[in-house]
């Protein structure tokens, strides 16, 4: 594997846009120490009915944060370029205790601003002069109803780093105390691990699948007692601020924080369920064409199709890439080039450089992205998703003020997943290979298989085990498992033997303790499947209308903003959009075999 310095500078990432040196970054590290380290906020604390000082603590506020964003984001690819320097490690620490330290100060503006009168709140939203703050205002008009005493504020700010620390304790038990004991791959007994076991299950024999599978749910089985109380004690701490807030449910008061109607998640599951004979019959399928006499819940990874994969080298793949989406029209295939020619990307894989890929999201520069990658179908994907969620960034920061240009988790993975369906229909459209239309089909459904049934399969599971505490019966290990072993039955069907360790999966689920989030997941592809949709059949309105959308930045509630791109999931329709298509492709794989 390469050096970091033996990476070809036009596969490495420009960070000069940022700063010109480290030696750059250390002094606006030390000039806003300087100027904020010991600066007094408390002329704005108590003072946030009067306009002027209302404005100048946010326009304030704006400007150290604009300022630590672009310190942040260089200290942290720097990091992963090469973990192993500890220069870079240390300033990426620093700028977080700085962080802390500076936002610890301004912690005061949201609570203060929910005291305000609904008179003094109604003229500031109306105010052109708060027009960037408009949404952040009508969010705090939302949520005065949930809002306690200055005292209750305060207890319950003091209690929060007890009460947040559930997903600490499972963390630990997840990964310094699973024990994960040796096992089988490739003729060696190697060392379990969390990535590994995914391998194993995508290309180990039978044997190995089955060994892998029994000993990693073994570890998590010796561990239950003391999950099952940790993720007791996370839904308890739910249950109890949704009490003293005044929510209905614990539901309520998820989807009130990220301003969803809650009607999206009952569309979610309710859509689902309709949808799950077409699951059934793939899981079916899949015992049919592997071949299998038996298909266990450690079979469902095994590809369908082998030797199919594409191979190329990466300026190949981004042109491929570009090609692929060409719906979007010549200006988002030149974002794409420009991205690629202006040292957005860092490409390869070198000693010591940071696994994995994403995009990070800067309003005062252009987005960066890490790759690593290598000559696969995978990676050709990873590619077109990574530069989708860049390129909403880019847009939303070019047309929205910096206080309105965050997009929330609800939408992030809408942009990357339609250039992952683009792609994948391109590719299908403009293949004569058999096998490798076959392969493209089976990776698209399993994608619906493991991110919008699985992960609403997750999110139905936290809703029933939530129920259940908010009527007063206890979480324990017994109900708690049977309740997951129900739901896995009816998701995955007959087509399957349900092997008594899969009762134990949700144990393994880190999400679970970020109460109620995976369903985004599911709504993400499903938002992204209609709008592929509409974009292939409406052309250039369809398109015009999804670039409003990655313009909108956080600039409304996420289901308004989604509207604008012609999906609205407070009704039915997108729902049954996305099962459609996998029935479809489910039917076109049938026809190929």
């Amino acid at each position: 594997m390469l050096e970091r310095k033996d990476v070809p500078q036009n596969l490495k990432w420009n960070l000069t846009d940022l700063f010109p040196s480290d030696e750059a970054w250390e002094t606006e590290y030390k000039a806003i120490e300087k100027e904020y380290g010991e600066y007094d906020f408390s002329v704005f604390e108590g003072k946030l009915a009067d306009k002027a000082t209302l404005l100048a603590c946010l326009r304030l506020n704006d400007t150290i944060s604009r300022r630590l964003e672009k310190l942040y984001i260089y200290a942290n690819v720097r990091h992963d370029e090469d973990v192993r320097i500890a220069k870079n490690t240390s300033a990426l620490a620093m700028v977080g205790a700085m962080f802390s330290k500076i936002f610890a100060k301004l912690s005061f503006i949201e609570p203060e601003l929910t005291t305000l009168s609904d008179e003094v709140l109604h003229g500031f939203i109306a105010d052109p002069d708060f027009a960037p703050y408009e949404y952040m205002l009508r969010k705090v008009e939302k949520s005065k109803a949930h809002v306690l005493s200055a005292a209750e504020e305060k207890l319950l700010a003091l209690g929060s780093d007890v009460m947040g620390g559930f997903q600490d304790v499972f963390s630990m038990m997840n990964n310094a105390n699973l024990n994960l004991p040796k096992a089988s791959f490739n003729g060696e007994e190697v060392q379990m691990s969390h990535g590994l076991y995914g391998v194993v299950l995508r290309s180990g024999t039978a044997a190995e699948r089955k060994e892998w599978f029994e000993k990693y749910y073994g570890a998590y089985i010796n561990l239950i007692d003391a999950i099952a109380q940790t993720y007791y004690g996370n839904v308890k701490k739910d249950v109890f601020y949704k009490t003293v807030r005044g929510y209905d449910s614990c539901i309520a008061m998820a989807m009130s924080g990220e301003d969803v109607n809650p009607v999206v998640y009952d569309n979610l599951i309710e859509s689902v369920h309709e949808g799950l004979p077409a699951l059934h019959e793939y899981i079916s399928l899949r015992k049919t064409v592997t071949g299998m006499e038996e298909q266990h819940a450690y079979d469902v990874f095994v590809p369908l199709v082998d030797n199919a994969e594409i191979k190329m080298p990466f300026e190949k793949a981004y042109e491929l890439v570009i090609e692929g989406l060409a719906p979007l029209g010549k200006d988002y295939q030149n974002l794409l080039r420009k991205g690629k020619n202006e040292g957005w990307i860092d490409v390869c894989e070198n000693e010591g450089k940071r696994c994995g890929a994403y995009s990070a999201g800067i309003y005062d520069c252009h987005p960066y992205v890490l790759l690593n990658y290598q000559e696969t179908t995978n990676d050709i994907f990873t590619v077109a998703h990574e530069m989708g969620h860049a390129l909403h960034t880019y847009k939303s920061s070019s047309a929205q003020p910096y206080a309105k240009s965050g997009y929330t988790i609800f939408l992030a993975e809408i942009a990357s997943t339609v250039n992952e369906v683009l792609l994948l229909k391109h590719l299908y459209k403009n293949s004569t290979d058999k096998n490798l239309k076959k392969f493209l089909l089976n990776y698209y459904m399993d994608t619906f298989r493991a991110t919008l049934f699985r992960q609403t399969q997750f999110a139905e599971f936290e809703q029933l085990a939530h129920a259940k505490a908010e009527e007063g019966e206890a979480l324990t290990k017994e109900n708690l498992s049977e309740l997951y072993y129900g739901l896995n039955k009816q998701y995955y069907g007959d087509g399957i033997i349900h092997d008594d360790e899969i009762r134990y999966e949700w144990a393994r689920i880190p999400h679970f303790y970020s109460s109620f989030y995976v369903y985004k997941y599911a709504t993400g592809i499903i938002s992204a499947v209609s709008i592929v949709k509409r974009i292939l059949t409406e052309g250039e309105k369809a398109v015009q209308d999804y670039f409003e959308f990655l313009s909108s930045g956080g600039s409304d509630d996420p289901v308004s903003i989604l509207k604008k791109a012609g999906v609205d999931l407070t009704g039915k329709a997108p729902f049954k959009a996305a099962m459609d298509e996998f029935k479809a492709t489910l039917e076109e794989f049938k026809t190929l075999l």
